[in-house]
């Protein structure tokens, strides 16, 4: 089988989503498929690699990959695609009338005005909105979250082709540093502007009214970054806000053990795989309501709080960093919904999609492993 993704972990602008990709590929390799994942090349990556059974190759770039994608399923005719719409398609659909699988983690909508301004937003929106649904119409459709399959029939899917496969968790590992002693907001992810940590830098410098010591953790990078620290720097912020950059799993996982909430400021997210990571470490996540998949990910008033402006973004953080005993509470509930996504129970779950085998009625990840 061949999963098609415009990148990989690998990639310095790898996240996620792309993480959800490896995941699947790695469980059904685990199973038997023989799987391969073409992605796009950046600078210094190899051109073909293998991790976990899987063959990785790496062609064209951001833009060219799609072009690269369809033409290597057409020459190879894999049993089985998996076309994945991040934005776009790969457009498979044109080469072949059996054996694809697209994958949506959530509709872009929102996104594309503010990564593509004018005209290139536009025109990615249609391509999304209009076209895709209808090249697409009678392939069957995995997403990662209920609010993710509504927006697809909102397009025009068939909800009774959508199969929603939750992201998986892994086991956070042992704690590596004591929790920080003075109040810490962690915000991992890409710095690109539709994440939104600009709301995250608002919130600690309302916090910082009353808690004079409050900073921010910020771990990830992007093309965004400069235009952040200028934000930082403007707000007079530089000795609140710590970048960490693209760090190793080990000190992300640090970051989480210090931190006392984690800020999801996203404008949209599929999902959200790092609630369930700082979940594990007790750390619960304010985020917006708005965003989708947070509305699944985030059990509001137990293991986080679910917000509808930047207003109460900034107001929640600052009451949950004041108050001790509600973010224990709200810690522990954290704890407790950990280990309800497994990454095994993912994979089996796109393996029943693919070999036409019903879901049942508990979906996706939520059967565990």
């Amino acid at each position: 089988m061949l999963l098609l993704n415009w990148r990989d972990t690998s990639n310095p602008e790898g996240g996620g989503s792309e993480r959800y990709v490896e995941e699947v590929a790695r469980g059904l390799a685990d199973m038997g498929w023989s799987v391969t994942v073409l992605c796009a090349a950046y600078p210094g990556s190899p051109r073909e690699a293998r991790r976990y059974d899987v063959r990785y190759l790496y062609r064209g770039s951001k833009v060219t990959v799609y072009l690269r994608g369809l033409l290597h399923t057409l020459l190879h005719r894999p049993d089985q695609v998996v076309d994945v719409q991040n934005g776009l398609p790969f457009f498979t659909r044109l080469v072949r009338r059996t054996g694809v699988v697209v994958l949506v983690h959530h509709v872009h909508q929102e996104q594309w005005p503010v990564v593509y301004p004018g005209w290139r937003g536009r025109f990615g929106w249609w391509l999304e909105s209009r076209v895709a649904p209808r090249l697409y119409r009678d392939c069957r459709y995995v997403t990662v979250s209920s609010a993710s399959r509504d927006e697809l029939v909102e397009l025009g899917v068939d909800k009774a082709r959508v199969d929603v496969v939750h992201n998986g968790t892994d086991p956070a590992p042992a704690r590596q540093v004591p929790q920080a002693a003075v109040p810490t907001v962690v915000c991992v992810g890409r710095i690109v502007p539709h994440k939104q940590v600009e709301h995250a830098v608002d919130a600690i410098a309302a916090a910082r009214a009353v808690l004079p010591a409050a900073r921010l953790v910020v771990v990830g990078s992007g093309w965004w970054e400069d235009s952040l620290r200028t934000y930082v720097a403007e707000r007079g912020l530089q000795d609140a806000v710590e970048f960490r950059g693209h760090v190793s799993e080990a000190d992300k996982h640090a970051a989480y053990d210090e931190a006392w909430v984690q800020a999801l400021p996203s404008l949209k997210e599929g999902w959200g795989l790092v609630v369930g990571e700082a979940a594990g470490h007790g750390v619960p996540t304010v985020a917006y309501r708005s965003a989708g998949g947070p509305t699944e990910s985030v059990q509001d008033g137990v293991s986080g709080v679910l917000v509808d402006d930047p207003a109460e973004f900034s107001a929640t953080i600052t009451a949950l960093l004041l108050d001790e005993s509600r973010r224990r509470a709200l810690a522990a509930g954290a704890l407790a919904s950990a280990g309800t996504y497994t990454w095994g129970a993912t994979a089996k779950a796109f393996d029943r999609v693919l070999t036409g085998r019903p879901l049942g009625a508990r979906t996706g990840a939520q059967v565990k492993a």
